[in-house]
């Protein structure tokens, strides 16, 4: 290979690709059996805050017979000189090209970083498709959250993982060394790993459609592969694996600390949210664990702070005690701590004065009750004012605000809605007296643009065209009429496409193979995204990406993920779908189970 000095001299940031930094996992390739790339399709500053990747690195080199790297999609300059040098795309630990390896895994976390999958394997050297690979190319498979839709890259993944990773992975790195000694075909190895819980081998499935592009049926043409593939869930937090060491950038990264997970799953149960449905059920680990794990994180990393995670984690019923351990163990250490996700019902001042002094956050996502109480948000106006009025007695003086447009039976009134929330964010800082707030309020209001999500009451929901979005946006603009209100919106045309993408069946594989082959990749990047090449490609595939976007679809429709359990069943979806429509909310699950049926996964009434 080129010696990598000869790149590095060439780019910026050279620490994304040089390796070595402290707590990598070093072991004699030479003398494994078993190689795994985990590769994060972006850079490298976003895939190492990826906590996900930390858990399952570990995972993997837990294993005396296996040896897991990491690989990043190389930024474009780093790119430009790789194919100038024909150097392809290599690991961290090992500089190791891709096509070396046993196993290419793929995390899949947001949908417009499948072009870097592909654009990853080409720089790998290795065939886009499962067709075209042959007995000596690596294996390619996936997971995570944009797994729960799998069709997109259906020809290019090999199998894919559902749900949680921790137990799944290690399961198929056993067959996989049983399959190796056999010396039998790939095949084989495929149909083994389809008896496990959570594996999904396209392959193994046939597509048929109707005359309007809909589709008819999903039928198994293996006899090993299931009817029905149910998502892996880790039922013990407190035992599962989870690393006592992280790995420490050399480099800034997005989230520099160290990050301790609380508990997965939320109670909530927003109507729009994704990660609220698949995550389900609530799983807790006892404070006693985390206080083990924390005081682990400091001494293995030298970390000056850390972050409780989860999607709520202000929800954590532990969180009193844990947050008085934690400030017990970290004062005296000068570590700071972070709540990354708060909730406006339950906002604590007590808890936010101990931590480490930052602009507060908060998601009301819908400007009215009304349209609240049809995703379910389960917040009032007076949770929105009390809380930003607590917060401003406290000394803060900056709040954001996060909300959805484009949302079901949304009205320009509920546009408006959301200018006149944040005026009245405002008016609870003027309440304040004088003497007792601090100067200088900053009211920053933030909309995405809302996206139909797969296993979730919205699935069969149609989006908002761009032109609808954007009309929306100027409206919300021109009503903002107070200097200290900042307005931020997200590009209506990248929703569209990431839109296409979790919506999207198994003929999008050639639409991204046409992309990668155009030059296509790192879409999540405002700078690169270019709408009007897509349209070129949708046309020349003979696709119309309305067809997955605008299109409201009926309760009797195939989706392209219904044979894919992600844990909450079809009929509850259909229920909330229908509570949405007349504007009625149901109770957190904490307060009343509402039958979703997660509770297959432990047994039981969740919760309890």
């Amino acid at each position: 290979m080129t010696d990598l000095n000869i790149l590095l001299n060439n780019v910026e940031h050279p620490g994304r690709y040089t390796g070595g930094e402290w707590g990598i996992v070093e072991k004699d390739a030479d003398k494994i059996d078993i190689r795994f790339a985990f590769c994060f399709p972006d850079t490298y500053e976003v895939g190492m805050s990826h906590l996900g990747m930390k858990i399952l690195y570990g995972v993997l080199n837990n294993r005396p017979d296996t040896y897991c790297e990491r690989v990043f999609a190389p930024w474009v300059d780093m790119e430009q000189q790789m194919r100038k040098h024909n150097v392809p795309l290599f690991s961290l630990e090992t500089k190791t090209p891709l096509n070396q390896f046993d196993f290419v895994g793929f995390t899949l976390q947001y949908e417009m970083s499948f072009t870097n999958v592909l654009n990853m394997l080409d720089l790998g050297n290795i065939p886009l498709t499962s067709k075209e690979r042959g007995e000596t190319d690596p294996i390619i498979c996936a997971g995570g959250p944009c797994a729960s839709n799998p069709e997109p890259l259906a020809e290019i993944v090999d199998f894919f993982m559902m749900g949680e990773g921790e137990e799944i992975i290690d399961e198929v790195m056993t067959v996989y060394a049983e399959w190796k000694k056999s010396g039998q075909k790939k095949i084989e190895f495929y149909r083994e790993i389809a008896k496990l819980d959570g594996i999904y081998v396209p392959m193994f499935y046939d597509i048929t459609y109707n005359s309007d592009g809909t589709i008819k049926s999903i039928e198994k043409n293996e006899e090993n592969a299931k009817d029905t593939i149910t998502k892996r869930v880790i039922l013990d937090m407190d035992n599962v694996y989870y690393p006592e060491n992280f790995i420490v950038p050399n480099i800034d990264i997005v989230h520099d600390r160290i990050m301790l997970e609380v508990f997965r799953g939320c109670t909530r149960g927003c109507r729009f949210c994704q990660a609220g449905m698949i995550y389900r059920p609530v799983r807790e680990k006892s404070p006693k664990r985390l206080l083990e794990l924390a005081e682990k994180l400091i001494k293995n990393t030298g970390y000056e702070e850390m972050s409780l995670t989860s999607l709520s984690t202000s929800d954590y019923k532990g969180l009193g005690e844990t947050f008085e351990g934690l400030l017990q163990m970290t004062k005296p250490k000068h570590v700071n701590l972070s709540l990354p996700s708060l909730r406006i019902d339950n906002f604590s001042l007590s808890i936010m004065e101990k931590i480490k002094k930052a602009g507060l956050t908060f998601a009301p996502e819908a400007g009215t009750q009304r349209l609240r109480d049809v995703i379910n948000k389960n917040i009032t106006e007076e949770d929105i004012t009390s809380s930003t009025y607590t917060a401003f007695m406290g000394g803060y003086n900056g709040v954001k605000l996060y909300f959805m447009m484009g949302l079901p039976t949304e009205t320009d009134e509920d546009i408006m809605g959301i200018a006149d929330l944040a005026s009245l964010v405002a008016d609870q800082y003027f309440k304040v007296p004088k003497e007792s707030r601090n100067k200088g309020l900053t009211i920053t209001v933030s909309t995405s643009c809302f996206v139909p999500k797969p296993h979730t009451p919205f699935q069969w929901e149609p989006m908002d065209s761009i032109e609808e979005l954007e009309r929306k946006q100027h409206i919300l603009q021109n009503s903002i009429n107070r200097r200290f209100i900042k307005y931020n919106w997200h590009d209506a045309d990248l929703s569209y496409m990431e839109a296409v993408f979790a919506r999207g069946d198994r003929k999008l594989s050639k639409v991204l193979i046409e992309a990668q082959k155009s030059g296509i990749e790192f879409d999540g990047w405002s700078e690169f995204f270019n709408l009007g090449k897509w349209k070129e490609i949708f046309e020349k595939c003979g696709i119309d990406p309305d067809f997955y976007v605008t299109r409201k679809r009926e309760y009797t429709e195939i989706l392209p993920w219904g044979h894919i359990n992600a844990g909450v069943s079809q009929e509850f979806l259909k229920r909330e779908n229908e509570k949405a429509k007349k504007g009625e909310t149901t109770v957190r699950c904490g307060e009343h189970c509402s039958g979703c049926g997660a509770n297959t996964f432990g047994g039981g009434v969740c919760y309890e």
